[in-house]
């Protein structure tokens, strides 16, 4: 099979596995708390880290990693799975997930926003635009459900959201500290120490995982949320010449990921989220690949 083959595929692979974990997520939460939920999809996804990096024969990586190394893992192990994941399936628990999973989607504008004033890069005045977008985009998922059906949508459960991408933004900040080192290596030492927070709080938080149908759901969101999509969008990348198409399919995911919602969980799509969703989109992709070219800087 051809390089540029293999690249679909794995894209193909990553697409899927995200566009199914919203519905994957509102299941488990059918029977499980978003804590039992985040416990068992961590160790899943920490098993799975491990295999690949047995398979690569690539635990000597370890050895190498410097004290500075671990810190930031310990870090980003706070922020992602802990943090970040509790706090998007608290979301969710809270949320239609065809509300949740949108604003979610929304970490982009926000890493524009913290880039800016954490490194003091500078945002040409034409992303403004596609940030606006965005933003229109959000609340208008935000709002449809109370405008066209006069549904009780949580303020909080929106919150929550938010926050989300924003933590999820800062995560990749803080993850382009170890460039040097594999991803799956990172994506392991990340989840070493997400797993080690989590079962620590388990002295706080009670656990009861008696449910088959919680635990296949909390599996599959461990595998096809936090593990398999980043092991083959990182192998879709080498396999292209052309990153900027693979980067664009995986904005497919959202709009796939409301047929099963849909189908699965039964939840009403209005029309307001598929709007919402596309301004989301369109306004990230005006920020990413059309704002350059058209900023008076680059023409000149």
């Amino acid at each position: 099979m051809k390089d540029t083959n293999k690249a679909i595929l794995f894209v193909a692979i990553t697409v899927l596995s995200w566009s199914t974990v919203a519905t994957a997520f509102k299941t488990a939460l059918q029977e499980f708390t978003y804590y039992e939920l985040l416990l068992v999809a961590t160790a899943t996804a920490l098993v799975v880290f491990a295999a690949v990096i047995t398979l690569q024969s690539n635990w000597h990586l370890l050895k190498k990693l410097t004290v500075k190394n671990w810190l930031t893992y310990a870090l980003s192990g706070f922020l992602n799975p802990a943090f970040y994941y509790l706090v998007l399936f608290k979301s969710y628990e809270l949320l239609p997930a065809q509300i949740a999973q949108p604003i979610n989607y929304f970490w982009p504008i926000l890493l524009t926003i913290m880039l800016a004033v954490f490194t003091r890069q500078h945002i040409p005045g034409i992303k403004f635009i596609g940030m606006a977008v965005s933003f229109a985009g959000v609340v208008l998922i935000s709002l449809g459900p109370v405008s066209l059906a006069g549904e009780d949508i949580s303020f909080t459960g929106i919150l929550l959201a938010f926050f989300s991408a924003f933590i999820w933004a800062s995560f990749w900040i803080l993850n382009k500290k170890n460039p040097q080192t594999d991803n799956t290596v990172n994506l392991f030492g990340s989840f070493l120490f997400g797993l080690i927070y989590l079962s620590a709080g388990t002295l706080f938080f009670e656990i009861n995982l008696n449910s088959a149908k919680g635990m296949i759901a909390s599996i599959y969101s461990g595998l096809f949320e936090m593990a398999v999509p980043f092991i083959f969008f990182g192998l879709a990348l080498r396999k292209t010449g052309n990153s900027v198409l693979i980067n664009q399919l995986c904005y497919l995911s959202p709009f796939l990921s409301l047929f099963f919602i849909h189908f699965i969980l039964g939840e009403k799509i209005y029309f307001t989220t598929v709007v919402g969703l596309m301004l989301i989109v369109a306004g990230i992709l005006f920020n990413e690949y059309l704002a350059k070219k058209l900023s008076p800087r680059h023409s000149s």
